[in-house]
């Protein structure tokens, strides 16, 4: 399975929905305290070794997260320690990069996130509590949503609704948003320590998994979530990252501090199918592809990226 070797601590890994062979990754120096980052986009091949890096972006700062643009294919905003979110056009030569540059924030930016249903427009969320809206075309972002006490670590979009969102943070709540409503539309207090991820079910747009520092990751319908419909145990540390499959309904990834990236099916018992302990340092990106079923991504800060298919090893060659 293709592996690469960056110089920095992985941050992020996201695949193409262009393209199957392409990915990006952030990348940070130093685990993300002080130092540079550096963006990769990679490209797959049959042969070995399988993975080469076609271009890359240098950064001031450390990368916390990539999101691919839905409407250009070259196209990715990237979400940086300087409280600043940039966006790269991959097509063009490295001096030419960023094409964009937006400093709003007033601290780390954690996450970005590009609209899948109405693809002019991204989210960031940032450890200064908030959450912005963003248009490729517009100079300024569009809105800030303040509620949060904490840091808001991710800001995910519903796949289906395409002004409502989410958001995970480190004031143990997830909120939901309607970017026509003034203020957040629900508030779930899901977990009794912090909340790092959070992501919507492909299939069911009123499913959401959240994952925290209390080592579980708890599945949850907004239409009834005074329970969650399930508590996913099987970590040792906090879970960095949740993500549900674009294939299959009920099979959700994660990957931990306890340098695991597990694979669960939610709607089972014993829900833990998959478990994979190929990283030597903290996992803290996942990600699954939409073009090719199975095909899975992490990094770590072992300053690894891995590619593999389910069910294999992500270490054998």
């Amino acid at each position: 399975m293709p592996v690469f070797k960056a110089p920095f601590n992985g941050y992020s890994v996201k695949f193409s929905p262009f393209y199957e062979s392409r990915l990006a990754v952030a990348t940070a120096q130093n685990f993300g305290i002080l130092g540079n980052g550096k963006i990769h986009v990679l490209e797959l091949s049959p042969g070995p070794p399988g993975v080469a890096e076609s271009v890359s972006f240098d950064t001031a700062d450390a990368v916390y997260d990539v999101s691919w643009s839905e409407s250009h294919d070259s196209v990715l905003v990237a979400a940086l320690g300087d409280g600043s979110v940039k966006i790269y056009d991959t097509s063009l030569p490295p001096p030419s990069n960023p094409v964009r540059s937006f400093q709003e924030h007033a601290r780390e930016v954690h996450s970005a996130d590009y609209n899948p249903t109405r693809r002019d427009s991204f989210l960031t969320a940032s450890w200064d509590d908030t959450v912005k809206l963003w248009a490729v075309d517009r100079p300024a972002s569009i809105r800030t949503f303040k509620e949060h006490a904490y840091c808001v670590y991710q800001a995910v979009w519903n796949p289906k609704h395409g002004d409502v969102f989410a958001s995970a943070s480190g004031d143990c709540t997830v909120r939901i948003w309607d970017v026509r409503e003034p203020g957040s539309t629900m508030i779930i207090p899901g977990h009794d320590f912090e909340i790092l991820s959070c992501d919507w079910n492909k299939y069911d747009d009123c499913v959401l998994a959240t994952s925290s520092v209390d080592k579980t990751i708890k599945v949850w319908d907004v239409r009834s979530y005074r329970a969650p419909l399930a508590v996913l145990n099987g970590h040792g540390y906090a879970v960095r990252k949740v993500k549900f499959s674009p294939h299959r309904k009920s099979l959700v990834a994660s990957c931990s501090y306890d340098m695991s990236v597990c694979l669960w099916d939610y709607m089972v018992e014993d829900a833990l199918v998959g478990r994979y302990d190929h990283h030597t340092e903290f996992a803290v990106g996942i990600d699954m592809s939409v073009l090719v079923e199975g095909l899975m991504a992490s990094t770590g800060w072992d300053e690894l990226v891995y590619v593999w298919q389910q069910g294999m090893d992500p270490r054998a060659s």
